[in-house]
């Protein structure tokens, strides 16, 4: 049988969706929260994330050892994960412990959120910004955001400061909780072989009760800013370099034609940067990505090298992403077309890709794409499309980063 999309909607507004494949051999759910660090205040940055590890810490009649047993118990591969704008908690099954998997997904959605946890949580989490501060790539991506998008929050850090998180309380941390993690601002996504009427009735019996608050996002998308700076480290001993620019939204079509741009500069292999950069030794890492926010998108370019050579190497850069629209060929866009009908086709065998898929897809959206939809509109996509896309938004940095050695 055809997989087949399933929707409702809870009185409370929280949403159900599914991808029910009678074929498949598991099943998986996850409940995707519309907040992120976007939609964060300032003094509280890294609150989502904060409050990430913080449902794993039980309920307020299960503990966070007794609920990490539970999914143990079930054979479940569960995680979540929080970017600038949603956070998922999600679980992978066999179908016949999908009710129980979404049974303790759903209490885990009401943490206890208790003090003495906060109190030990929050040196995780310091710990956990100390960390990324020892990756040049990190710190250098999070500056050059930061400047490309202030004064809008999409420059907030997932991870939050060593200063915002040391001042958060866990009151302010309820109060996020209340306000954002609403039924009307929650989706429960599932997929593989299950009877969605049922978990529909468990989801009721679960998420009845949650309040609708009417949380929304601020619309309009930031402008953005232009520039170039330059940091030094003494613990670093090669340059890197980092680069921004706008691109699609998450709601555009051309998202589709942005993606395949940005494989074709910057992919892991057989891309622009990687013959100029890499394969003549001018770099030891190049890559371009394209990335669809809510509102807006953005590239990005890369590059780590020998300090001595990181103009050279920018110039390279720069070089390559002027030429791109120019260079485009027929092999370049039959070589995208096969690679990401490859790819898509792969995730959509796999219950959890295509509940992840269409997970992230309603939250940023609120629609639904087959994969059969998503195959078609990128065989669509024409030389023309990529040209008219880099046209629209040209792959050249507006704000551009490096991080050197030195003090």
């Amino acid at each position: 049988m055809p997989i087949e999309f399933r929707r409702h909607t809870l009185p409370n507004g929280l949403t159900v969706i599914a991808e029910v494949d009678d074929a498949a051999h598991s099943a998986a759910a996850g409940f995707f929260v519309r907040t992120g660090a976007r939609d964060e205040p300032a003094e509280l940055m890294g609150v989502s994330h904060f409050l990430e590890h913080m449902m794993f810490k039980g309920t307020g009649d299960l503990s966070a050892d007794a609920l990490n047993r539970a999914f143990d118990d079930l054979g479940a591969r569960h995680n979540a994960y929080t970017s600038n704008e949603m956070t998922c908690f999600y679980a992978q099954v066999v179908p016949e412990r999908l009710d129980e998997a979404e049974s303790l997904l759903g209490r885990m959605m009401r943490p206890a959120l208790r003090d003495d946890d906060f109190a030990t949580e929050k040196g995780v989490i310091l710990e956990e910004i100390a960390m990324y501060k020892d990756n040049p790539f990190w710190v250098l991506y999070e500056e050059c955001v930061d400047r490309y998008y202030a004064p809008h929050p999409l420059r907030h850090r997932v991870l939050g400061t060593p200063e915002t998180i040391t001042a958060m309380s866990a009151a302010d941390m309820r109060g996020y909780f209340e306000r954002r993690y609403s039924a009307d601002n929650t989706t429960l996504a599932l997929a593989g072989r299950l009877d969605f009427d049922r978990c529909v009735d468990l989801a009721e019996r679960l998420c009845g009760t949650w309040l609708r608050t009417g949380a929304t996002r601020e619309p309009t998308p930031p402008r953005v800013n232009e520039g170039r700076f330059q940091m030094r480290d003494e613990k670093v001993n090669r340059a890197y370099l980092l680069g921004l620019s706008p691109g699609p939204g998450a709601q555009d079509e051309r998202r589709y034609a942005a993606m395949m741009a940005a494989l074709v500069l910057g992919g892991p292999d057989n891309s622009r940067l990687h013959w100029s950069l890499i394969e003549t030794g001018l770099a030891e890492e190049a890559q371009a990505a394209y990335d669809a926010h809510d509102g807006l998108g953005e590239f990005f370019v890369y590059a780590s090298c020998d300090p001595e050579r990181s103009d050279e190497v920018w110039e390279a850069v720069e070089r390559e992403c002027a030429a791109l629209a120019d260079s485009l060929t027929d092999d370049d866009l039959e070589r995208l077309r096969n690679r990401l009908a490859t790819g898509v086709t792969l995730s959509g065998e796999r219950p959890s890709d295509r509940m992840q898929r269409i997970g992230r897809l309603w939250t940023l959206t609120g629609t639904h794409r087959t994969l059969e939809d998503e195959l078609d509109r990128i065989e669509r996509v024409t030389l023309d499309d990529l040209r008219s896309l880099l046209e629209a938004f040209p792959v050249r940095p507006v704000m551009g980063g490096r991080l050197l050695p030195g003090g």
